[in-house]
């Protein structure tokens, strides 16, 4: 079970989510009252703590590469890959002289215990490794170039 707080137009709820198969199980704990559902709807008559915990069957979250968030630089000495979010470099996948196919994972970003695949943008060149493995990274800073 894991707890959240989230903030929702000023109100602040604590949440809590588990997982349990392909379904997901929510309680919520509000530190504010949670506003009353419309008179018309059905949910609104029901008491409060019949209302707290939900089972909501989900399908598994696709995957999808942060390539499409990730930020790169373009100028005369190559495409810099910026790191899309702040984490650790856990591990290179290529080196500095590799070629390398669009798609194709560069690095993997830790971040929030999540592996982030990096890809390449574009078939190119790795022209150069511009951090560590085991660095920690800021949002934009450079991971690697490409030419």
């Amino acid at each position: 079970m894991k707890r959240y707080r989230v903030t929702v137009d000023g109100k602040t709820y604590e949440v809590e989510v588990e997982e349990i198969g392909g379904n997901v199980r929510a309680s919520v704990a509000s530190s504010m009252a949670v506003p009353p559902a419309p008179a018309a709807a059905p949910a609104a008559a029901a008491p409060a703590a019949a209302r707290s915990t939900q089972s909501v069957p989900t399908a598994p979250a696709p995957v999808t590469p942060t390539q499409a968030t990730q930020p790169v630089m373009r100028d005369g000495n190559g495409e810099v890959i910026k790191a899309p979010l702040p984490g650790v470099i856990t591990e290179y996948k290529v080196k500095a002289g590799d070629r390398v196919k669009k798609g194709q994972v560069l690095l993997l970003l830790e971040a929030m215990k999540m592996q982030n695949e990096i890809m390449a943008p574009r078939d190119a060149l790795v022209k150069s490794i511009d951090n560590s493995q085991g660095a920690n990274v800021n949002t934009g800073d450079p991971l690697l170039t490409l030419e």
